[in-house]
């Protein structure tokens, strides 16, 4: 069985996030992927095959299934451009009906894709506690123009705001403690974001639910984080750019297009490359 492996969100030729592609006739069974996902190692690999007129998709991070998975979706749109050419390509999940555009023009591979619907919720006092706790911060340092909140664009995420740039590079945690926090409280990743401008922002997502202590580049944590700025009437003015991994020595970079109907899809875009 043939696996691409494709870095979505590239920054040009470098940075991005790994993510492993298959794509065949038929799916393979449960454990096969997730073997699959589990021997690549990256954060999560997207299986698809044909269905009728779109595509059936499932995520696999290395250690369980994901219900959407955004840079495995930029890779897969990238992907199936390369094999089928350019075009917009249905994806049934397995909660959700979505669309990823993807193009070639020459060396330049390109995608984008449309989010399931958004929505968000204050976070409860206790779970922000518990997050600050993790990961050593204090109310502080949190940036209040943007509170915490639970996030959700097809997965759910978790979103603390800092108020600089330096106490977001100096993010750690403990793994085993991160994933039993992210699996009880049902979190895909928590966000940590900064905001430089009003469009510009930069995030790292911790993935301890998958087994994965940092992701580069997090298209379904970016567009459930577009939808919650829309939701709070963040001046946004119909998008923002992310810019992620860097502390990582990973730089991405994400665009996300934000329509002004509450809970309606976040466009999220990015250019892929092809690792050998």
């Amino acid at each position: 069985m043939d696996v691409l492996r494709i870095a979505a969100f590239s920054d040009g030729d470098s940075g991005g996030n790994p993510a492993g592609v298959v794509i065949s006739d038929n799916l393979p069974n449960d454990i096969e992927m997730q073997r699959i996902a589990a021997e690549l190692g990256y954060s999560e690999t997207a299986f698809a095959t044909p269905s009728g007129t779109s595509w059936r998709v499932r995520y696999f991070s290395p250690e369980s299934e994901v219900p959407f998975c955004g840079h495995a979706t930029i890779a897969l749109g990238a992907a199936l451009a390369l094999q089928y050419g350019n075009g917009v390509f249905s994806l049934s999940l397995n909660q959700a009906d979505i669309t990823v555009e993807g193009r070639q023009d020459g060396t330049t591979i390109a995608a984008a894709l449309q989010s399931p619907p958004t929505r968000s919720l204050p976070a409860p006092t206790e779970i922000v506690t518990a997050v600050l706790a993790l990961f050593g911060y204090g109310h502080g340092d949190l940036d209040p123009r943007i509170p915490p909140a639970r996030i959700h664009a097809g997965a759910e995420h978790f979103l603390l705001c800092l108020k600089t740039r330096k106490a977001l590079a100096s993010m750690k945690y403990d793994l085993n403690a991160g994933r039993d926090l992210m699996r009880r409280e049902n979190l895909a990743t928590i966000t940590l974001a900064y905001a430089e401008t009003p469009q510009l922002f930069h995030t790292r997502n911790p993935f301890a639910s998958g087994g994965v202590y940092e992701d580069p580049a997090t298209g379904a944590a970016t567009a459930a984080f577009a939808g919650y700025l829309r939701d709070i009437g963040w001046p946004h003015k119909g998008n923002i750019n992310v810019v992620q991994g860097e502390d990582m020595g990973m730089r991405s970079c994400l665009r996300a297009e934000i329509q002004p109907a509450i809970g309606s899809s976040i466009r999220v875009s990015g250019t892929a490359r092809i690792m050998s």
